[in-house]
């Protein structure tokens, strides 16, 4: 079963601004940052847990090639706010809010975070 997922960032503070306005728009409470640590966690409904931090080999962190990470969203509604929200936190679009067909109409919407990484959030499927 899956406990977490964990993302490179080269810019924790960018990172948060930009995770938290977006786990915002989902419900989610604003991430923590244990002192010392290079790493923000967010705990997600489930008992999940999402976090991001600097590569521990000190190198780029660089998005992964065919990820895609995705999250539920409670109504449309939150879809769009979670998209708008990733938006004004430099995210780039990569689908706007809208019924997808590849997810059987599903609402859902796609972007970039600051560092690269896909994301994606549904609500309906």
């Amino acid at each position: 079963m899956l406990k977490g997922m964990r993302v490179g960032s080269n810019d924790l503070d960018r990172s948060r601004r930009f995770y938290d306005a977006t786990f915002e728009a989902l419900g989610v409470s604003a991430g923590f940052q244990p002192e010392g640590a290079s790493i923000v966690m967010y705990a997600l409904p489930g008992g999940q847990n999402f976090l991001f931090g600097t590569p521990r080999d000190q190198a780029a962190a660089v998005p992964a090639n065919g990820a895609t990470i995705v999250f539920a969203a409670p109504s449309a509604e939150a879809v769009s706010a979670w998209h708008a929200a990733g938006m004004a936190q430099g995210g780039q679009d990569e689908g706007q809010p809208e019924a997808k067909p590849q997810a059987g109409g599903a609402f859902g919407a796609y972007m970039r975070d600051p560092d690269g990484n896909k994301l994606c959030v549904y609500h309906g499927i």
